[in-house]
């Protein structure tokens, strides 16, 4: 099966130092606001997830959730959690460390479309 979501080596080690010091962790895809459409990283919790959110799937450990409207523009493709250097502007665990997580992404073939799991919205 085709997986939606990917991460790579650089974010796991930033994930790893993060669940350290903070305990469990979720991400939530951004729609816009503060850094832009930036992946945050969050204490499991701390952010309310609702029936409007979609989780996308499970990256090293972590939930990874993304609103209903932001997915329909993502829909097509497959993401996968990066860092790079820099301080972005938004309230993700990892802005203190001098980095931020940042989103890759590319557009599923024909036939990877048709191997997707089937997302159900409010599915949490």
């Amino acid at each position: 099966m085709i997986s939606r979501i990917k991460i790579t080596d650089a974010a796991k080690a930033v994930i790893d130092t993060l669940t350290a010091k903070h305990g469990e962790l979720m991400f939530h895809q951004s729609g816009g606001c503060c850094d832009g459409s930036s992946p945050m990283c969050f204490q499991k919790g701390e952010l309310m997830i609702n029936e409007t959110d979609i989780w996308l799937g499970n990256i090293h450990g972590c939930d990874f959730y993304m609103s209903e409207d932001q997915f329909e523009y993502w829909k097509h493709t497959q993401l996968t959690i990066d860092t790079v250097k820099g301080r972005g502007s938004s309230f993700s665990l990892e802005i203190p460390m001098g980095i931020r997580f940042v989103i890759k992404s590319r557009i599923y073939t024909e036939q990877e479309m048709k191997e997707l799991s089937v997302i159900h919205i409010g599915e949490i």
